[in-house]
């Protein structure tokens, strides 16, 4: 049987900063890389119905490429995921400008972001199974988000075949927090993922103008091309998206369930038959199908990465919440603490 957890040097940094890797690996034999770079998963092996494992996300082949990229490969993201209205808030009467790097908006915390950071690890073998927590402090400024803010993250591989990532923050000064994880999926291991089938568990979404900023409004999904009520490949009304997106980058309110984590989607892969539930206890999810990749990305195994080559399922609360009073609130204040819990549940069928 694999060691649960090893430990390995992964590359140095132009300022001589180490990056190490860690392999989980669980009792029934999944494993699972992640890198202190961004606290980025490079590789998640799962087994289809014939028990074959194959590599279900997108990865790069050196750390030198994951400092290059703009993909947000398999990244943590913070200090809030997705997007704010021209790189601007007000929080307790005083105006903030953040760093504009998606214009005329701030996406996925500006510039650099968690997802280009160098995070300390910590790993543990625990009765469920492996996991390393991994931990980061953004300074009071950075980007220009207030206060300093101390995350963790960890990424546990459950003896359930799943992938638990439980997210904590505590903040010094009042500041807007959101966190999520940015792995691309294919349950296939290559091709595209318009045969998958999708199920999302809303009945509504929260439309965009034409920089992707929602407008305020909950739209039903009733009956249109975001309707995956019910479960349906990917590709069947792709090409009915409205705009020029050239595919899915929506976010989709979550219905309410039970106290806790909840199912937020299924996927499945009819070839393989390998099937992934993400459950959550976050208010949204966006769906991203890998609308830009062109091919000049080019993956772990010497792919080309072309557009549709894996979808992003990412727990988050709403874009753009911090300027959207209606929506669940994303401020953190000292007297609190951010938890939350995404589940990335697997099996084959």
């Amino acid at each position: 049987m694999a060691t649960p957890i090893q430990r390995t040097d992964y590359g140095t940094m132009p300022d001589g900063t180490a990056v190490e890797q860690y392999t989980l690996t669980n009792a029934n034999g999944l494993t699972c890389r992640v890198i202190t770079f961004g606290a980025s998963i490079t590789e998640l092996h799962v087994p289809d119905r014939t028990g074959r494992m194959g590599d279900v996300v997108l990865g790069l082949r050196s750390l030198e490429e994951y400092a290059a990229q703009r993909s947000y490969m398999g990244c943590a993201i913070g200090r809030f995921a997705n997007r704010i209205a021209r790189g601007r808030f007000t929080l307790d009467g005083r105006a903030y400008a953040i760093a504009v790097n998606d214009p005329p908006n701030t996406l996925h915390g500006g510039t650099a972001g968690f997802g280009r950071a160098v995070w300390k690890a910590r790993a543990a073998e625990t009765p469920d199974g492996p996991s390393v927590e991994f931990s980061h402090v953004s300074p009071d400024g950075d980007e220009g988000f207030p206060g300093e803010l101390r995350v963790r993250m960890t990424y546990a591989l459950t003896n359930a075949d799943e992938l638990r990532i439980d997210y904590e923050a505590q903040a010094d000064r009042a500041t807007p927090v959101n966190l999520t994880h940015h792995s691309y999926f294919n349950l296939a291991c290559g091709g595209n993922i318009l045969g998958h089938v999708l199920r999302i568990n809303a009945r509504r979404y929260t439309p965009v103008d034409a920089t992707l900023i929602p407008t305020g409004a909950l739209a039903e999904v009733a009956g249109g091309p975001l309707d995956f009520t019910e479960a349906k490949p990917v590709g069947r009304d792709i090409g009915r998206v409205p705009g020029n997106m050239n595919g899915y980058d929506h976010n989709f309110v979550i219905d309410a369930g039970a106290k806790g984590p909840a199912v937020a989607a299924w996927v499945h892969e009819p070839a393989s038959g390998r099937t992934m539930e993400v459950l959550t206890d976050e208010p949204g999810m966006q769906l991203f199908t890998g609308n830009h990749f062109d091919g000049t990305l080019v993956g772990k195994g010497g792919e080309s990465y072309l557009r549709h080559a894996a979808l992003g399922l990412e727990t988050q609360h709403f874009p753009d919440s911090v300027n959207q009073p209606g929506f669940p609130t994303t401020l953190l204040r000292p007297s609190g603490t951010f938890r939350s819990t995404t589940l990335y549940r697997f099996s084959a069928r």
